[in-house]
């Protein structure tokens, strides 16, 4: 009479599950740390928006001649020295703060807008930097512990 094996014995499934728990042990460092890197990648999009939307209300500023606001896309961009002012860049660049950020210094010159959830929110942070009458405005993303 000849036996046949149908299936797997206990030993070899034990194996098979020590294997996937060494290989799960090596792999799971790196995507353990996936929210700091999505953090770094928001707060750098964001500040390149501001960056974009501050040149191309400039370029209107300029190529209508116009001193005190632009109209961008239905929407009235108050000027300084031709660029966006402090409490009109959100509307220009089209950032509606949620809950995850903080406006740190509403108002102010340079205006701030900091990360709630980021390891240190003044390191994960936006600032917005009206332009002088010698200088255009500045946009810096600080991401050194998002």
């Amino acid at each position: 009479m000849n036996t046949r094996q149908a299936g797997f014995t206990l030993i070899e499934l034990v194996m098979v599950i020590v294997i996937l728990g060494i290989l799960a042990a090596f792999a799971l460092p790196r995507f353990a740390d996936l929210g700091g890197q999505a953090r770094v990648s928001t707060v750098e999009g964001i500040a390149g928006s501001m960056r974009s939307a501050a040149g191309i209300v400039h370029s209107m500023a300029l190529a209508t001649a116009a001193t005190a606001s632009v109209d961008l896309e239905g929407t009235a961009i108050n000027l300084t020295n031709g660029y966006p002012h402090v409490d009109d860049i959100n509307d220009a660049a089209g950032f509606a703060p949620d809950g995850a950020w903080t406006v740190a210094a509403a108002g102010t010159n340079p205006m701030t807008w900091r990360r709630n959830d980021a390891g240190t929110p003044a390191q994960c942070q936006i600032s917005y930097t009206a332009a002088t009458a010698t200088a255009a405005a500045i946009v810096a993303a600080t991401v050194t512990d998002c």
